[in-house]
């Protein structure tokens, strides 16, 4: 991960972006680029696997760069917030289940 970081962020540096990636500029790009890949799916579940990959490797790009505009390690939050979501989600609530936590019996109560 810290390679690809390294990669993306050179890339960044290279074109002198920085100045424009702010926390708030790096969010409105990841819901926008968001947007373009739900809009592959929009009229049919018949889409381009290549135009897909394309776009969500964009909000990826963009995660990545608000992680770091943020001064936070993306593993480590993923990890923190996975085990957030098992806590909130219990394997033997919430399996099979789509239901929010809030909606799971004798969960959070």
């Amino acid at each position: 991960m810290d390679e690809l970081l390294k990669k993306i962020i050179e890339f960044r540096n290279e074109r002198d972006w920085k100045k424009f990636h702010t926390p708030e500029n790096l969010a409105k790009s990841i819901a926008i680029e968001s947007a373009e890949l739900l809009e592959n799916f929009q009229w049919s579940n018949k889409f381009s696997k290549d135009e897909v990959c394309d776009e969500l490797a964009d909000v990826l790009i963009y995660c990545l760069l608000l992680s770091d505009a943020l001064g936070v390690d993306a593993i480590e939050i993923m990890n923190s917030k996975i085990l957030k979501n098992s806590q909130k989600y219990p394997v033997d609530k919430s399996k099979g289940n789509s239901k929010k936590y809030t909606e799971l019996d004798g969960v959070n109560e």
